[in-house]
This record gives C-alpha cells, structure tokens and sequence, in this order.
C-alpha cells in the first residue's frame, strides 16, 4: 500500500524580548512507494499558513516570514470581553495585513520574473546561454544589474507611490482607532467595571 503524507508541525515559544508567542514552523514530508509507481506531487501553493491559537493565548502570535511576500502573519489576540471598537481594530488589522501581503507578493513574483527575463535576455545579446560550460548559471555585473533596478523602480514609482499614500492612511487610522480603545479601557478601569482584556 502506498501511503504520502506532507505537513507542517507548529512550535511555540515565547519571545525574550518583546514577551510575544512566536511560531515556528518545521516542514515534513513522508511518502512510501505508490501502487501505480507515480512519485507524490509538490504543492505549488501560495496560500499563506493560518494557525489557531490555543483559546488560553493572551497574545498575538507571529508566524515565520512567509516565502512569497517575505513578511510575517500574525494572528491577533481576541479578547474575552471583546468591544465593538476592538472588534473593528482587529479586523482593521488584520484586513490591512492581508492587503499588505498581497500587495508584496504581487510585487516580488513580478520582481522575480522581470529580473530573470531581464538577465536572459542580457545573456542572449552577449551570445551567451543561461548556464556555462560546467553547468552553472551565469549572472551579470553590479552594473547590468544596476540598469535593471533602476528600469524596475521607474516603472513601478507610480505604484508604489499609491502603496505608500494606502499604507499611511490605514496605519493612521489603526493609530487612532488603537488610541480610543486605550482610552476605553481606561474609562471601564475607572467606572470600576470589569478590567479590560
């Protein structure tokens, strides 16, 4: 019988210096020889790691940097007693982190497959193949490659001045959305009510 099996073990530790749970994440794959002699097949994913945190867990919890848009996910810590102000501020959250996410993605894959057209075709007009005699990939100068960063930023300058304009107005909102829930849970500290999560 054959049987092949892939996943991911999740490791908690706790942060030394920002006193936050940081996942860790250890990648396995098992597989015994199919009845039909076909080899398992690689997932080609994008879809970003979602974990759950145990209902005890008073943080948030960062995973590891995800490989595509090279930025960590966090998944926030939902209080007890959660406020509707809370509640909007978390999804403001974690609503702009996917979108910052997807934005890095987009931007790297596209990065990555204009940078190797790019070297290819360098390559071509020097008449030269993408591998040398031993089998290794050639690269090109600092120079060359300065040309295509800098072709790279001019074309993309008006899409990352929108990136920036975005990213600002949210972090200002969830700055100031994050300061009335500060104040809140000083006002329910000194009404006496319950102390806040």
């Amino acid at each position: 019988m054959n049987v092949s099996a892939a996943g991911t073990v999740l490791l908690r530790s706790q942060c030394s210096h920002h006193g936050r749970n940081v996942l860790s994440l250890l990648d396995f794959t098992c597989s015994r020889l199919h009845n039909t002699g076909q080899a398992p097949k690689q997932a080609n994913q994008t879809e970003r790691a979602r974990f759950s945190p145990s209902s005890s867990s008073k943080n948030d919890w960062i995973g590891p940097p995800d490989r595509l848009s090279n930025l960590r996910p966090i998944i926030y810590h939902i209080p007890e007693n959660e406020t509707p102000l809370e509640r909007r501020l978390r999804h403001l959250r974690q609503e702009t982190e996917d979108w910052n996410h997807q934005f890095w993605t987009n931007q790297n894959i596209t990065f990555s497959k204009e940078k190797e057209e790019y070297i290819v075709a360098q390559l071509k007009a020097k008449g030269l193949t993408e591998r040398d005699e031993n089998g290794k990939k050639r690269s090109l100068s600092t120079e060359e490659m300065a040309v295509f960063y800098k072709d790279f930023l001019d074309k993309n300058y008006k899409r990352h001045a929108n990136y920036n304009k975005e990213w600002y107005q949210r972090n200002f909102t969830i700055t100031m959305m994050m300061a009335r829930v500060a104040l809140l849970r000083v006002w329910r500290r000194l009404k006496g009510g319950p102390p806040p999560a």
